[in-house]
This record gives C-alpha cells, structure tokens and sequence, in this order.
C-alpha cells in the first residue's frame, strides 16, 4: 500500500479497480495471481488505527464524521441519517460485524454456479469469519425468537434458512476486526499496487482513469495494450452510478445539466433502482448489566423481516456531538425536501436533553427489525461534478405497502419478544411496549416528522423512525446498467462488481455476498482471459501453414473444424518473383498502387491463381496474417505471397452462392472486420473473379 502522492503521472496495468472496499479488495487479490492489477481507493488504512475497528470502538467509528475518517455521512432526501465508507476494506471495517451467505434461491436468481460461490464464500471465510463466542444477552435474545414462534432452531451456520440462528463474525475472541483489506493478504504482492487517497475523477474510456491525490495532483492510471484488460469500478452502491455520470455515462439531461463533458453513453437506468432496507428498532433498558455484543443472532421469517439484536453499546460524548454537528453543517450545505429551519432547531433540542444519556454506556439492548428486499426504489442524481461529494439520494422508504406489511408483522414480532419470558430479567418491571415505541418517537434518530398517533399506529411508527442498516443498494443494476458478466453495457472494457448491481439485498445481511461477488467474478474474469488467449494461440499455431481448408474436410467434431491440414496449394510459376519483389518494397505494409504493379500473364493451371493485391500479402516482413471467410464450414486461409489464396476462396463461395465476412486477426488474438473492397487495393473482385 502507498499513499497516491508517490503514483507516478502515468503507469500502465492489466486491470484497473477503483475501490478498495468490500467487493474490490476480493476482486483485486484474486486477479493479481494472473495479471497486473492497480487498486484506487480514495480512503486511508484500517492499519493505521487497529484498535479504531475493534467491537468496543465500533459505534464511535461509525459515528466519527470527520473530514478524514473511515465513514462519510450522508442524508437521505428521506430525511435518514446513513454512512458511506471510505477506507480500504469498505464497509466491512465500520459494519457490525455479522456474517451471513444469501439464500440459495438468490444465487439461481443471480445466475451463479453454486459450487463456485461455495467456494468463493470458503475462500473468503478462511482468513475472516469467526463463530462468535454467545453471550448471555444474546443467548436470551435467540430464546425470544424462538419464543416469539420464529422456528427452528438451526444453531450456528452461515447458511441463510428459516429459522432462528447464530450467524458467523468478523470479530475475533479477543474483539479484534478482520476486514476486506485482509483478503488483499491473498494477493501476488509483485503484481499488484494499492493507492490510498486517491479520488477517481473520471474514466477515459475505456484505457485510462483520471484520480487526484491528497495534495490535489492529479495522475493517470492506463490499461496496457492488451484485448482484455479493463477498467472494473468496485466504489459502492454511491460510488460506482456516481463515477459512470461523471465520466459521461448516464442520463444525458441530468449529465448536460451538470455540464459532464463528453456526453459517452446516454444510459437513463444510471442511478436507478436504489434502495436502503428500512429498518427500525426499539431500546429497551436494562435493571441489570449487560455485556458488550454486537449482531449474533437472528430470526429469518417467512414473512420477510429479518430480526437482529445487540447490546451494551458503549457512546463517547464527544464523537456524538461531532456526529450531530456534522448533521447540522450538512444540513446547512445542501438542500433538502423539509424545512432546514425547523429540523436545526430540533435536533438542537433533541441533543441538549440527550446529552446526559450519551455520557455514559448504554445499560440494554436494541432489537431492531429488516424488511428483505426492499420492493420500494428510489434514485441517485449529482449534486455537483466533485467526486468527492455525496450525491443526492432518495430511497423511497416504505413506498410500497408491501414492504410496510413486513414492518408492522416484525415490529409485532419484537413485541412479543419484549414480553417473552426469555427476556423478563433485561426489561424493567412493569414497563410495556408502548411506552418504549414511545420512547423511540422521542430521540433524534432521523430527521422525519413525528405524529402523535404512531405509538398506536405502527404502520405510522414504521414511516416515522425508519432508520438505515446501511445495506443500500442498486443503481448500477444487472440486466440494466450491466450484463449478467457485469459488462456495462454499451461500453467495451469497463465493469462493475459491487453492490450497486443487486436487484435486492442478499440475505440477512450483504457483506458475506459482497466479498464472495468479488472473488466469483475474479475467478471468472480469469478464466475468460485464458480462454481468449488460448483461443488465439490455437489460431496461430493452426495458421503458421498457408493453407485452404476445403469443404470436404470440414468436421464440426473437431475444435476449428477440420479433420486435417491440407496440403499447401502450388506455388504459380512467376509468382515468386512477383513476391520478391513485394518483399522488396512498401515494407510498412501500405497498399501498393495498381498503376506501380508490375502486370504478369496468368499462368494457367488446374486451379487459376491471379495476383490479388491485399493489404495483408506481406507476411514475410509484417509477420502471419490470417483471414477467417466465415460460413457454415468456416474457410482458413492465410497470405503469404507466394500464392492468392483469397481470390480462391471468394471464387469459391461466388459459385456456391455463399454469404461471407471477413476478419483479419491481430496478434494478441483479437480481430477486425473488414469487407471485401477494403481489402483488395488492385482491382475489382467482380471482374477477376466474375459474378455480378
């Protein structure tokens, strides 16, 4: 890892990654085994302050919003506070730890191979995930689910299944995190560089990207000259749409308007389909001490709400109040859909009478609730060109009713689990549920508007405290930003693999599928790469003869086609003098002119070889050229010089009336299309040929 103030001006790659998050640190660890790869992250290490990541640190670090921190606060145009990460490793070292794979209906709905995800979620397994020691809390609150009727039991498992679980951690015995910048651990160290605080700009499509260092330098980061290399954005459910705008992919009025110069792609669908799963929560006080644990276990319903807990969370006052004075300033920057005015003034207030309960640790717990899914979608837009600015974000909370159904059935859910017996001993006596729904309509955990009826009412309970779980999602969406190869499309050479190309949020929660997304699609990237390389150095080798594969030879069996080489035609007398000739001249390969040919009489044989003159027929000094005249039994023939093997061919396929195209190969295997008039710089095919 560098800081990218030691990045030279310009530096060449195989692959290029901006972001070193969740998905890209997988991505770029596993294509580093083959090829050369760069990462760009624009944030700084989570080495840097190992003890900033460990459990007891974990609400503190993800409330620090300070200009260089590891979480970048954003508000929603819903009014709900939420984080993005900037830091290598992403969102797995401000998270909560939990680990959890997606359901097997979500990998045949994605179109994966289940045996690769299986073993890209062991791969990243190995060297992160943990089964978490279960406390005493914890272990009361799987007996509520389990009471509350979510059952079975199905004990620990990373497995996503109905029920009632313990699920996998990042953290360690000892409480120590272990993050996506681990699997970089994974990595060829000779074929891979990391740069810290580096903010892409832009893409220039598609072989070089345009990043800012800290000192507001700028460098440029290219592919190396090869057919598959490419640029693969990893920056986020913000950060991938974001980037495609401003590199001039995306709707093209909103691009205009912003003045995004040039306009690449006109693709409406950037920045659509985003969405945040709702959740809410209820605190609940405890007469007695409770243990420091973030998400262990979780009830899976079938009703689509996922319930999770944690407890005896520790707050410093001081990253608190920085945490709402950057809510204030925020406010004070950008615009929002509510009165600025009012909600200064209410979050002041809030927080004065907060103050004291923020001073000291939190003697309970949280249950909270997940709606799956979301069916509710919102957008993203820019609010400038400044790639380091959030962009505008609405998600359209509970839009749907459907997902509004799930909140009221899981919210249900927590009030029996509330007046379980399992939980009796971490809940004062006498103390109901509606006065703690009521005790959440009280703290300044979004900027909504409360109304007085939500205690009573839950659908307007749900709508009034919707906070974020920072799952959000979507915006560069598989089927329509990206292929199922997570191409996007209209565009060669660039990808993106995140989580701004789900359709919905993979399991209970998506940082296991993330970090597996991107060891699936190195691993498939690789296997396509050698695919094509090997692809071509079959063509070569089969065209190093000049030969012309005849129809009757023609075997779909084998690999190309044939069954065997022919014999390689006769060499004209005349023509090898005519050749040398050729050798002699024009050595950079340019057309020769018809009226600097010399004209000889054609010689007549069995089969008539008249002198086409080709752009390719200088083999001997530029090296093996080949041209593929595609049919149903693809013809290979290959100028030398010696012979005109081309105008056999066309003669050929005139006679049995035979569409053709044809392609020229370069050497790295990859090939152009040429017609026919494009290719012959002497005279018409028609006249020496005949047909009409």
């Amino acid at each position: 890892m560098k800081d990218a103030t030691l990045a030279p001006k310009n530096a060449s790659f195989d692959y290029i990654i901006i972001g070193g998050g969740t998905a890209g640190c997988a991505l770029a660890a596993t294509l580093s085994q083959n090829a050369s790869v760069l990462v760009l992250e624009r944030g700084g290490s989570p080495y840097e302050n190992p003890t900033a990541t460990d459990m007891g640190n974990s609400v503190n670090t993800l409330l620090n919003n300070t200009p260089n921190s590891w979480s970048q606060l954003f508000i929603s145009e819903d009014g709900v506070y939420n984080t993005r990460p900037r830091v290598l490793g992403g969102g797995s070292v401000i998270n909560g730890g939990f680990y959890s794979r997606a359901g097997n209906d979500y990998v045949e709905e994605a179109e994966w191979e289940m045996e690769e995800v299986e073993a890209a979620y062991e791969w990243v397994e190995k060297k992160l995930v943990f089964e978490p020691q279960v406390i005493e809390w914890q272990k009361a609150f799987k007996d509520e689910i389990l009471e509350a009727g979510e059952s079975p039991d199905n004990g620990f498992t990373y497995d996503h299944i109905y029920g009632t679980k313990i699920g996998g951690t990042i953290f360690d015995r000892a409480g120590h995190r272990h993050t996506a910048a681990n699997l970089l651990e994974y990595a060829n160290p000779n074929r891979i560089v990391v740069y810290l605080h580096a903010s892409v700009h832009k893409v220039l499509f598609t072989t070089e990207v345009l990043f800012e260092d800290a000192n507001g330098v700028f460098h440029k980061a290219n592919l190396a000259n090869k057919a598959t290399n490419e640029v693969i954005l990893s920056a986020g459910a913000l950060g991938s749409p974001q980037l495609l705008m401003l590199s001039g992919v995306g709707p093209a009025v909103h691009l205009e308007a912003h003045g995004v110069n040039p306009l690449v792609l006109d693709q409406p669908m950037v920045g659509q389909g985003m969405a945040d799963n709702p959740m809410n929560f209820v605190a609940i006080p405890s007469p007695q001490p409770v243990e420091l644990s973030l998400i262990q276990a979780v009830g899976i319903t079938k009703f689509d709400s996922y319930i999770e807990g944690l407890s005896g969370l520790s707050l410093s006052f001081d990253i608190t109040r920085r945490f709402f004075d950057g809510v204030l300033n925020l406010l004070n920057e950008t615009s929002h859909t509510t009165s600025r005015k009012i909600l200064t003034q209410s979050i002041a207030v809030l927080l004065k009478s907060f103050d004291v309960k923020l001073e000291v640790r939190m003697n309970g717990g949280l249950i909270f609730q997940k709606v799956d899914g979301p069916a509710s979608k919102g957008h993203m837009k820019l609010r400038n060109t400044n790639p380091r600015d959030n962009p505008s974000v609405t998600f359209n909370y509970y839009q749907e009713p459907e997902d509004l159904n799930k909140c009221v059935k899981g919210l249900n859910t927590i009030i029996r689990m509330i007046n379980s017996k399992a939980f009796s001993k971490y809940k004062y006596p006498g103390v109901t549920a509606r006065e703690l729904l009521n005790l959440m309509l009280a703290l300044p955990i979004n900027l909504r508007p409360r109304h007085v009826t939500s205690a009573f009412n839950l659908k307007q309970f749900c709508i009034d405290t919707v906070t974020s779980v920072w799952h959000y999602h979507g915006g560069c969406q598989v089927g329509k930003v990206v292929d199922k190869n997570y191409k996007v499309l209209g565009i060669d050479g660039l990808r993106v693999i995140d989580g701004s190309t789900f359709l919905k949020s993979p399991g209970t929660n998506p940082q296991a599928t993330v970090m597996m997304l991107g060891r699936y699609m190195g691993q498939e990237i690789i296997r396509q790469r050698a695919a094509f390389h090997e692809k071509a150095k079959r063509r070569r080798k089969r065209n190093q003869k000049s030969t012309l594969m005849a129809d009757e030879d023609y075997n779909d069996v084998d690999d190309l086609g044939y069954e065997d080489e022919p014999a390689e035609p006769e060499i004209e007398e005349g023509v090898e003098e005519d050749v040398e000739m050729k050798e002699n001249d024009d050595v950079n390969g340019e057309p020769i002119e018809a009226e600097d040919k010399v004209e000889t009489e054609p010689v007549q044989r069995p089969r008539k070889t008249s002198k086409f003159m080709t752009k390719y027929e200088r083999a001997r000094i530029l090296g093996t050229r080949a041209l593929q005249i595609s049919m149903n039994a693809p013809v290979m023939v290959e100028l030398e010089g010696e012979t005109d093997p081309l105008e056999i061919a066309m003669k050929e396929l005139r006679q049995r009336k035979i569409p053709f195209t044809i392609r020229r190969y370069l050497p790295d295997g990859s090939f152009e299309e040429w017609g026919v008039d494009e290719l012959i710089v002497e005279d018409s095919w028609k006249r020496q040929v005949g047909g009409d």
